[in-house]
């Protein structure tokens, strides 16, 4: 796409993420900037349970992250950063894909980017854990080991998998076909998801975020707040009159979610 962002949302964007900006595309460039994303700006549904739409819009999603300083899921998350992206020069496809860790599913519900530079890389800000905290090349063959993890692209008629392995079996994470989309093309999921009462987008408010280039991650629930390092987890219980102060103090937003949303259903 014809880059959206001007020279001063640019800096903006970057102030935002706390990085300088990059001297042109390249992989070390495209490395730093993502780590930097993951750092700074958190995967989170609260806006739900404010009772406010969210949108794949680009203006939408430019103004939730920067302007805001808010997180937001994948289609706000992976399409404000392929706005970022393309301004600084890299070339970035939108891709549709579909979560597999519930199991099979063939119903689109996720926004990925694939980069280009001199081979094509799998790029994500916006799955939360789970998910690779550097580029991976999609023309590898067989396991790549990063710092967070080790992953393997699974080839089918179906589409590509993204597997992460767990004791050397592989766990598939979503599938995705190499078609590029607009951002339009992911405004009906993205609707779907956040009206569904079945399911955990618009039930449970959460918030994560990246804290180093190791994988540690906090993560707040509905009830605790939780640090990963590893297989290495702690956590603290979250009274519902701090959580809203909690939110803040780790995550950097303000906002007020309703008690009820903070309520403990029955599984």
């Amino acid at each position: 796409m014809t880059p959206t962002l001007s020279h001063g949302d640019l800096h903006a964007y970057l102030d935002r993420i706390g990085i300088d900006a990059p001297a042109g595309p390249g992989l070390d460039a495209l490395m730093r900037l993502q780590l930097a994303h993951l750092q700074a700006v958190p995967f989170e549904n609260l806006a739900i349970f404010a009772g406010r739409s969210v949108t794949a819009d680009n203006n939408w999603t430019f103004s939730k992250v920067v302007d805001q300083m808010r997180g937001g899921w994948c289609f706000e998350l992976n399409g404000a950063f392929a706005q970022l992206l393309e301004a600084v020069g890299f070339t970035v496809h939108r891709l549709a894909a579909a979560v597999l860790l519930g199991g099979p599913n063939q119903v689109v519900d996720h926004l990925v980017l694939e980069v280009v530079l001199d081979q094509p890389y799998l790029v994500e800000v916006g799955f939360g854990d789970n998910a690779p905290i550097v580029p991976l090349p999609l023309q590898a063959v067989g396991p790549i080991e990063t710092r967070c993890g080790t992953f393997e692209f699974l080839n089918s008629p179906q589409g590509t998998t993204l597997a992460q392995l767990v004791d050397g079996v592989p766990e598939a994470r979503y599938r995705f076909k190499r078609v590029n989309h607009q951002p339009r093309d992911f405004e009906p999921v993205s609707m779907r998801l956040q009206s569904d009462p079945a399911l955990h987008w618009s039930t449970s408010p959460f918030a994560t975020r990246l804290l180093d280039d190791q994988g540690t991650r906090i993560i707040l629930t509905r009830d605790r707040l939780k640090t990963c390092r590893g297989n290495d987890i702690s956590e603290q219980l979250v009274d519902p009159d701090d959580w809203n102060d909690v939110l803040f103090e780790h995550f950097g937003i303000v906002e007020s979610v309703p008690p009820e949303a903070l309520e403990r259903r029955p599984d």
